[in-house]
């Protein structure tokens, strides 16, 4: 019976999605599901509200919902919700490789079970988003690179879909992945040209202003758990933010991306893309609680590392979601600092900080003591080596 347990968690937790998206319209999914009818309607796109909320996501996402914008809304958010658990488990797969695991179904089935229970990903499901399908993407890709296999598109795919991905092309082009990074560029224009071939009015509203327009969104709501809304809610208001804060994302950015390069060029792909995804929630002004499935990686890096006390209150965090329990109605208690309170209301910051630090120093520590990690890679025919080509082989 025991070792059955994953299997009935799971299914167990299968069924409740199932019926939850059959009783429940998740709102971003709603608001989804509108934009694919509004998409070929000019600027409407971005230039009304739906359902009383603004459609803030690419116009490739709009796009991509088109289709399924035909369907009755009850039967496109079950759809939705059974495919973002789906996606979820071939993450899950994609990271048990990266760690050097067989993911075997129990193995696998475990590892959704649990990863179900955690506030980003069960808060993805309640608002319908998209995160978990970007999460796959990414692993994805970041996996065949390790392997030596062609890579990028399902990185340029994923930040055609929602920018905060793009960060991987970075990190391809930091540790010498030159053809991958193209490959992923690549995919993103052709995906963001082919929405502009679909409502070009709608492309250049938002590639010119909705980019990059925050006031849409609430900041300063405890969600949101980028660096940039903990100054937002200490300081008193996105007025009180100077001119000086600009630095904080460069310089978070940078320093986050050299330490997953040097992780990536040690062969270590899963380290590198944990560092990678916790430094796109960082450097990014909008971090939602529900965006911090890109911790997930995080969490993986330290159980493979043996590291009990950092991934048990690793996973803690993300299961107890404490910024949830803080003030979030906008009233005194939420702005100013207010020492232990402030810490909890920007705990899952503060842990992806924390969690940089740790790499960082890892790096350091183990880099004399420790060869670089080789996974095994799959043979590739015509490519004169079990690699293939020079330039898509492991580097140390």
């Amino acid at each position: 019976m025991k070792r059955h347990a994953p299997y009935w968690l799971l299914a167990i937790e299968i069924v409740g999605v199932v019926v939850f998206a059959a009783a429940y319209r998740s709102l971003d999914h709603y608001i989804y599901w509108l934009g694919g009818q509004a998409v070929t309607d000019g600027t409407q796109l971005y230039g009304e509200r739906h359902s009383g909320l603004w459609f803030t996501n690419t116009p490739f996402l709009a796009v991509l919902f088109a289709p399924m914008s035909e369907l009755p809304l009850t039967a496109a958010r079950m759809a939705w919700q059974s495919a973002a658990v789906a996606a979820f488990a071939w993450a899950c797969v994609s990271a048990l490789r990266l760690a050097g695991r067989r993911p075997t179904g129990r193995t696998v089935a475990a590892a959704v079970a649990l990863g179900l229970l955690l506030e980003p990903v069960w808060h993805t499901l309640f608002l319908g988003q998209v995160n978990l399908f970007l999460l796959a993407l990414v692993l994805a890709d970041v996996r065949r690179v390790s392997e030596g296999r062609r890579a990028g598109l399902g990185i340029g795919v994923a930040a055609a879909i929602k920018i905060t991905p793009a960060i991987f092309v970075v990190l391809l082009l930091a540790a010498g992945r030159v053809r991958a990074a193209m490959t992923a560029a690549g995919a993103f224009v052709l995906c963001t040209a082919a929405a502009y071939l679909v409502n070009p009015d709608a492309s250049r509203l938002y590639w010119s202003h909705t980019f990059y327009d925050t006031s849409r969104l609430g900041v300063p709501y405890i969600s949101n758990q980028s660096p940039y809304a903990a100054a937002v809610r200490i300081l008193g208001g996105v007025d009180e933010v100077g001119a000086w804060y600009q630095a904080v994302p460069l310089v978070l950015g940078v320093l986050g991306l050299a330490v997953a390069a040097a992780w990536a060029r040690r062969g270590d792909w899963l380290a590198a893309a944990a560092v990678t995804g916790v430094t796109g929630l960082l450097v990014s002004p909008i971090s939602w609680s529900h965006h911090w499935v890109w911790a997930l990686p995080a969490l993986a890096v330290l159980v493979r590392a043996g590291d009990r006390i950092p991934a048990l209150g690793g996973f803690l965090l993300l299961l107890l979601a404490p910024p949830w329990w803080t003030p979030r109605d906008g009233g005194p208690d939420e702005y100013g600092f207010h020492g232990v309170l402030t810490a909890v209301a920007n705990s899952y910051l503060l842990a992806g900080l924390a969690f940089l630090l740790l790499m960082a120093v890892r790096l350091r520590t183990r880099a004399a003591s420790e060869p670089p990690l080789r996974l095994p890679a799959p043979r590739i025919a015509n490519g004169g080596g079990p690699l293939g080509r020079k330039e898509n082989a492991v580097q140390p």
